[in-house]
């Protein structure tokens, strides 16, 4: 195995230079940090990522606790590019990411987990954030970050601006002359709420009635239970001439209803997604919808929380990651 002072042999420099070098420390010149790196690259140097634990106390490991009711699991577009831009900054700054879920802590003791893991620090983008085992976790010692759901000003946690996302699909709605508006939404979490209460919100404002039975509950990301919802709503004596669906992927099974009943998006029906995934904007016509940036979330998750790992003086954040809204063509006037 080659060690530095093979390499500072090689160099003809100090082991000390060589451990800067490798570091990309100012101390040492430009020239000799390259000159360090390639040699060691030649070499085929691999740093003993043991010793360093010891030495330093830190794995480079990031946690990430990703729990999916759905079972659709990286195949869930929104959260894919959420992984990707996290995957991609911790990489950037020396990072390895590992995933943990429930599943593969059945005691949902998620401190002594990342204890035991040696997790530098935590990346909670998907679980029940009320469960005591999250809460136990946010509040050790142990840097967490977390997608959507902010506890206090001693945490760090990373938003989609929701209220912004359902404000603009709800104006564009009724600008289009909508007035009997249905909402399937997700299972109840901090998100839906918030959805809900802009949704209701801006219909107020605008003179909108919004009856008990025009909300339909749905799993997100399931086209099985959204179709099912879309039924209930269409089989109103009164059914909404929009249906708002919790995100792209359950607006398929709402659209797959929605053809059972001969009834087109954009012509018979308005309909209206959440997410920007690729998929529904190729569809004919494309999904009107809201694109949450999910890939600036997750590279913001990955940089509060190495800051928090690396920095003494950290201080907690709360960011807000706006999108934009997709107008595609599901959506008609009247």
């Amino acid at each position: 195995m080659v060690t530095l002072k093979d390499i500072a042999r090689e160099c003809k420099v100090s082991f000390s230079t060589v451990s800067k070098a490798l570091k990309g420390s100012p101390e040492i010149s430009v020239d000799t940090i390259k000159m360090v790196q390639t040699k060691a690259q030649e070499m085929g140097y691999h740093p003993n990522i043991a010793a360093r634990t010891l030495r330093t106390n830190k794995t480079n490991n990031i946690g990430v606790i990703f729990e999916d009711k759905t079972g659709a699991g990286f195949q869930h577009q929104y959260f894919a590019k959420i992984i990707s831009g996290l995957q991609y900054v911790a990489q950037e700054k020396g990072y390895d990411i590992t995933f943990t879920s429930a599943e593969s802590n059945s005691e949902n003791d998620y401190y002594n987990h990342v204890k035991a893991r040696n997790f530098d620090g935590v990346a909670i983008l998907s679980a029940d954030f009320n469960q005591s085992g999250v809460i136990n976790l946010v509040k050790s010692e142990i840097p967490t970050v977390t997608l959507d759901y902010f506890y206090d000003n001693n945490h760090t946690a990373i938003m989609s601006d929701n209220e912004k996302g359902m404000t603009e699909l709800t104006e564009f709605v009724i600008s289009a002359g909508h007035k009997k508006i249905g909402m399937i939404h997700g299972e109840d979490t901090l998100v839906t709420r918030e959805r809900i209460q802009i949704f209701k919100k801006i219909c107020k404002e605008h003179g909108i009635e919004t009856p008990p039975e025009y909300f339909c509950e749905a799993l997100y990301h399931d086209p099985i239970t959204s179709g099912e919802a879309t039924n209930i709503l269409l089989s109103l004596e009164n059914p909404p001439t929009c249906i708002f669906y919790p995100d792209d992927y359950s607006a398929l099974g709402g659209i797959r209803e929605l053809n059972s009943h001969n009834l087109k998006p954009g012509k018979d029906i308005s309909i209206v997604g959440y997410d920007g995934i690729m998929l529904t904007s190729m569809m004919l016509p494309p999904l009107t919808t809201y694109e949450q940036n999910g890939v600036e979330i997750g590279r913001k998750m990955a940089e509060a929380l190495i800051q928090n790992i690396e920095e003494s003086d950290y201080k907690s954040k709360r960011l807000m990651i706006t999108g934009r809204l997709l107008k595609g063509g599901t959506v008609s006037n009247i």
